[in-house]
């Protein structure tokens, strides 16, 4: 599980293009949206798509994208979750 938190910290500083903020200091309970990283409606969909792309893992709509979307831990669980 530590290495698809890492996976996915990677995933959002290197493919979404975070600014300002470093491997090393990205929490794993962190928002991702609003007051905790700022990703915004855009990044969510890029989001979609790289955890298709990564991990062969789907978001069939809003609801499971925002519980997903809470946090890298809730992203992780969500991950494992389908993957069996």
């Amino acid at each position: 599980m530590e290495n698809l938190k890492q996976k996915l910290k990677e995933i959002l500083i290197q493919d979404l293009k975070i600014q300002g903020v470093r491997l090393e200091d990205l929490q794993e309970d962190t928002p991702l949206f609003n007051e905790g990283l700022g990703l915004d409606s855009l990044d969510a969909v890029e989001l979609v798509v790289l955890i298709q792309k990564y991990f062969n893992v789907q978001i069939v709509d809003m609801d499971e994208g925002r519980q997903a979307f809470a946090s890298i831990n809730s992203l992780a669980a969500f991950i494992k979750e389908r993957q069996g």
